[in-house]
């Protein structure tokens, strides 16, 4: 395997881990808690997966042949309550997780189609061109931003009852010596926090 093949297979791997970290931390929380806002100046988590939604539909659809920030995309709009018809929160709920669902599959769909010679194929965001090795690093460093927004948000809201989805409080030591009580070998970081996450 080459590095551009390498660098693909781990990036893969890597939204998946956020991915499965959001959704851990979303499966923890009520309905209506995924709509509180704790003050005007912060988003609830509905409103950050809204955005997630906008961002990864306009970056990945027509990755490699039209910009980033497609005119159809209405950023503005992602951070404001516009549902038109009343729903239920379970009915809310449910729009939240299919549009969440929906700009991961983007993404995927894309990634999944690369191949090692796209890497230094020039792309373009808002008319600013990037490789497209830069720009996958851009949205590797933009979507955990905000999947550690929401798992943070998620944690204030749960209080006592949350279930920690990295190494739980005072348990560093423990965790380490397991680690270091196995023969070194070279693999994916997010291989073992994966099948931990499941």
């Amino acid at each position: 395997m080459n590095l551009s093949e390498d660098f693909l297979r781990s990036v893969n791997r890597q939204f998946l881990y956020y991915k499965t970290l959001g959704e851990k931390a979303l499966e923890q929380l009520e309905p209506e808690q995924l709509f509180i806002s704790l003050n005007d100046d912060t988003n609830s988590i509905a409103t950050i997966i809204k955005h997630l939604h906008g961002n990864m539909l306009s970056r990945w659809t027509d990755f490699l042949t039209t910009d980033g920030e497609k005119e159809w995309r209405n950023r503005d709009g992602e951070f404001s309550d516009n549902t038109s018809t009343p729903l239920s929160v379970t009915e809310k709920k449910s729009e939240v997780l299919k549009q969440w669902n929906q700009g991961w599959e983007c993404l995927f769909n894309t990634l999944n189609s690369l191949k090692p010679e796209d890497l230094s194929k020039i792309i373009y965001i808002r008319n600013e061109g990037h490789t497209v090795l830069e720009a996958i690093n851009r949205q590797l460093a933009h979507y955990p931003y905000h999947v550690g927004q929401m798992v943070f948000y998620a944690k204030i809201l749960k209080k006592s009852e949350w279930t920690s989805l990295s190494i739980p409080k005072n348990k560093s030591n423990d965790y380490n010596a397991d680690k270091f009580s196995k023969d070194k070998s070279k693999k994916h970081f997010t291989g073992d926090e994966l099948d931990k996450l499941k």
